[in-house]
């Protein structure tokens, strides 16, 4: 049971959010962080708490898909670089981990037409109180794209190495179905790259 949680759900403690995570979608309380305008949406952001593992690899597997992308940690420091392992799960992903570098919020520049995709719900919280009730981005949980769905992806960060990879597929996956709902979020013009302010890594 022990091996199956933790390469499920990381640890009880994420299998645990898991569950009252979906015990909020039951009752409804995850509404406000579902997708109303998909035709609003010009970029996507990834949030986690370091933008160095889950956020990180989904900016990366977005941009294969053609679509205006940036990331940001929540409690970061611009700059910081993924940890081996994140590195590892994602290169038998496919992905390159090793040329991104995080983005802290106050380095992070909001645009109208965002959509901040987050990991946990209480991350969707934290976003909306940051964001001080704009009315021109949207904020959704991204494992709500997963199938079934996941309102709450673990970190993998200091975990096992299944877990990292399963947790990467999820946000694979999530990405994947998420495409097709955000027709207006792709580059359409040549050279066009995610925003960010001048210094910052560009992936």
């Amino acid at each position: 049971m022990k091996n199956w949680i933790d390469n499920q759900y990381g640890t009880w403690r994420g299998l645990v959010r898991a569950l009252l995570a979906r015990a909020e979608l039951a009752a409804g309380r995850l509404q406000p962080f579902m997708l109303k305008k998909p035709e609003a949406v010009r970029r996507l952001v990834f949030v986690c708490h370091g933008n160095i593992c889950r956020s990180a690899f989904g900016h990366h597997e977005a941009l294969k898909y053609g679509l205006n992308v940036a990331s940001l940690g929540l409690s970061t420091s611009t700059g910081g670089r993924s940890p081996a392992p994140a590195i590892a799960s994602a290169a038998r992903a496919g992905i390159d981990l090793s040329i991104h570098r995080a983005t802290a919020w106050p380095d992070f520049e909001v645009r109208s037409g965002d959509l901040f995709l987050v990991m946990e719900v209480r991350q969707a919280h934290e976003v909306r109180r940051r964001l001080g009730g704009r009315d021109d981005v949207q904020i959704c949980l991204l494992g709500m794209w997963c199938k079934p769905v996941m309102p709450h992806l673990h970190d993998p960060y200091t975990l096992g190495e299944r877990y990292f990879d399963r947790c990467f597929e999820r946000v694979r996956q999530a990405i994947r179905r998420l495409d097709a709902d955000v027709p207006n979020a792709h580059v359409t013009s040549a050279g066009a790259r995610p925003g960010q302010k001048a210094g910052q890594h560009a992936a």
